[in-house]
């Protein structure tokens, strides 16, 4: 089997936190590389990049609009791993009821300073034109020292392979709050749409989404453990009860509007 396959396969299996603990059982391929879970951390928003047009942009021109933000960090002359997590990000998107742009934003930020906004500007067509729409998605180059602070900020960890002539990273895509705090990280390169849309809920603060949204978000709560989101039972309980008392409410005021025109023709006719 090739090298660069079995890389590859080793590659998609990081789903853990971190696999930087000296262990001599990892292979060479994969150590130094891996990513930090830094939940509830903040990201410097004041960093530059540039955009796919070429222009100067800092990160806080996408956040602090009342709209989460879906993060991916990749580059885009990757020939395998950045390409399943952007292509599952848009399967993913596919079956949420939320629109990019209007309700949340999605950065995709190459981690390799050496790439162009021209590179960024190709990317972005393709991308758009297989998501089948035209707003909410941007994709960003930076130079090393902006590169350096998002990765280490954002626990992503990676290296040069020398011998294969490209980068060893880890997968995933993260969700970050309006304020550029750190909500949830999807490991991996599949991402359960529910789970997905829970998550942007949430770090939206419930901002954004519908009554039944809402009403979902209630019933759901993040397992940390699992790295997924569970049903709440108690809540579920609680709404349960509310609708069992309106239901109750409503047949109550049904049957006294009932004896209520019962009554009133006879009242009338000892009145006359």
């Amino acid at each position: 089997m090739p090298r660069r396959f079995l890389l590859f396969i080793f590659l998609c299996l990081l789903m853990t936190s971190s696999l930087t603990h000296g262990d001599q059982s990892i292979p060479y391929e994969l150590k130094g590389i891996g990513i930090d879970d830094k939940t509830g951390s903040k990201i410097d928003l004041n960093l530059g990049f540039k955009d796919e047009s070429g222009q100067n942009v800092q990160l806080k021109d996408y956040f602090n609009k009342g709209k989460p933000v879906l993060l991916a960090l990749v580059y885009f002359g990757c020939p395998n791993l950045c390409t399943l997590v952007l292509n599952s990000t848009i399967d993913t998107l596919k079956d949420v009821s939320l629109v990019p742009g209007k309700d949340f934003e999605i950065l995709a930020i190459s981690f390799d300073p050496r790439e162009t906004s021209a590179l960024a500007a190709e990317k972005k067509r393709a991308y758009l034109k297989a998501a089948g729409h035209e707003g909410g998605w941007h994709f960003l180059v930076g130079d090393q020292p902006a590169v350096a602070a998002l990765t280490s900020q954002m626990g992503f960890k990676y290296r040069w392979d020398k011998d294969q002539k490209q980068f060893a990273h880890a997968s995933a895509v993260f969700v970050l709050t309006p304020q550029g705090q750190q909500s949830r990280i999807f490991y991996g390169v599949m991402y359960p749409p529910r789970d997905m849309k829970l998550a942007l809920l949430e770090a939206g603060e419930g901002k954004i989404g519908t009554i039944g949204d809402k009403i979902l978000l209630f019933c759901y709560h993040y397992d940390a453990a699992n790295k997924k989101y569970s049903i709440m039972a108690i809540n579920i309980m609680r709404i349960g009860g509310v609708l069992t008392l309106a239901i109750l409410g409503i047949f109550m005021a049904i049957f006294w509007l009932k004896e209520i025109k019962k009554t009133t023709p006879k009242e009338a006719n000892n009145v006359v």
